[in-house]
């Protein structure tokens, strides 16, 4: 699991590091380009390197529908996430169109996947209670940890004026923190993984506490340093936290399983953007009518700062009058900044909070004993699978 987790690591120091170099240096469009020959080159190693288990090799029929369903359910519903703020949500035709279809086609495919006698997606294995509680707490983490990446990228580049290879910088600690709680995947079958994923959580949930005092003259260790935390936690999360989602599925379920796990954390991701998006812009509005509310012309303060700004602009060559409302304008700006700032915070509070409830809910999970194998021998697979990590299997 530790060095499996390598690439975990390595995926958030060089993902925005290299992405910002590719935007700045030549245009944002490579940072898609890019992932052409990569995912050729993985395509080509996954064909050569990776091969089912023996227990798995067996002919079975694709669910076409359902597969069919899926696609297009989750295509629409990614449509509407991405795009819904943009359009102003359900005042568009178009986002109310989308909406109906990704609802109608995902009840449908819940429906087949029940009915199929080769599901696509089996989803029996919610009847596990583990694995239940662990994939709506994927989707959970995606949420936050997604979300939590945005919001920092975007504040360092609008209000910090940062470019996006800067920016990446901002973000590679967190890649760096990973390196120091990969000996996580060593304790994970000595300790309780519940008390584990709790620590993750909640030092999680401190990092984005600390993210709630943004200042627009902080520096990049300020921001750099929480970061660093995030990543520290990621370790204390994701294994405890795939152990006891994964390691009581039976093994002749484990595919499907896992690639529920997987599609849970990312549409929790995709959630996790449009709501983060969507509270932004609202709680700006909210800030920056609150802060106009309070600006007094009269105000000795008010009066100070539009003194200094006319000064400023009539030492560059502005007449009195146009100094006055560059001013005004200045102070308004100031303002916006102030009121985006405020709604920052308030993301960070809520991923913050989100995080701390995590614990709450751990007591509805089993601790996994995991056991060393008594035999090399393929175990059965009606046995659940408590050697799971050590199968490779998570």
């Amino acid at each position: 699991m530790a060095v499996w987790g390598v690439g975990f690591i390595l995926g958030p120091i060089l993902g925005p590091t290299v992405g910002g170099y590719l935007a700045d240096e030549w245009s944002w469009r490579w940072i898609f380009y890019i992932n052409l020959p990569i995912g050729m080159i993985g395509f080509l190693m996954a064909s050569a390197f990776l091969f089912d288990p023996p227990y798995l090799r067996k002919v079975l029929r694709v669910d076409w529908w359902g597969l069919g369903l899926m696609v297009l359910g989750f295509a629409c519903l990614q449509l509407v996430l991405d795009r819904g703020e943009r359009e102003d949500w359900f005042e568009s035709s178009t986002i109310v169109a989308m909406a109906a279809i990704a609802v109608c086609s995902l009840v449908a495919f819940l429906i087949r996947e029940l009915m199929a006698h080769d599901p696509i997606l089996d989803l029996s294995v919610f009847t596990d209670r583990n694995f239940a509680t662990g994939a709506s707490l994927s989707a959970l983490v995606g949420f936050g940890m997604y979300s939590g990446m945005l919001l920092i990228a975007v504040f360092t580049q609008k209000l910090l004026g940062y470019d996006a290879w800067t920016a990446g910088l901002v973000l590679a600690p967190g890649g760096l923190g990973n390196v120091f709680s990969l000996f996580a995947s060593g304790i994970v079958t000595r300790v309780d993984q519940r008390v584990m994923l709790a620590f993750g959580c909640l030092l999680n949930a401190v990092s984005l506490y600390m993210m709630t005092s943004l200042t627009l003259g902080m520096d990049y260790w300020s921001l750099a340093w929480p970061r660093f935390i995030q990543g520290f936690a990621v370790g204390f999360i994701f294994v405890p936290m795939s152990t006891l989602t994964l390691a009581t599925i039976r093994r002749d379920k484990l595919v499907n399983a896992t690639a529920v796990y997987g599609m849970l954390r990312n549409v929790g991701g995709s959630v996790g953007i449009a709501v983060v998006t969507t509270l932004l812009a609202q709680r700006s509005q909210y800030h920056q009518s609150t802060l106009v509310s309070h600006i007094n012309l009269w105000d000795p303060q008010t009066q100070e700062r539009l003194t200094r700004w006319t000064s400023y602009f009539t030492s560059l060559g502005s007449d009195s009058f146009t100094a006055q409302r560059q001013a005004v304008g200045m102070i308004y700006r100031e303002t916006v900044a102030q009121a985006h700032l405020l709604a920052y915070a308030d993301d960070f509070w809520l991923l913050a909070v989100m995080f701390a409830l995590v614990p709450l809910v751990l007591p509805l999970m089993r601790r996994i004993r995991l056991e060393p194998k008594s035999s090399p021998d393929a175990p059965d697979p009606e046995r659940p699978r408590a050697t799971a990590l050590e199968e490779g299997g998570v």
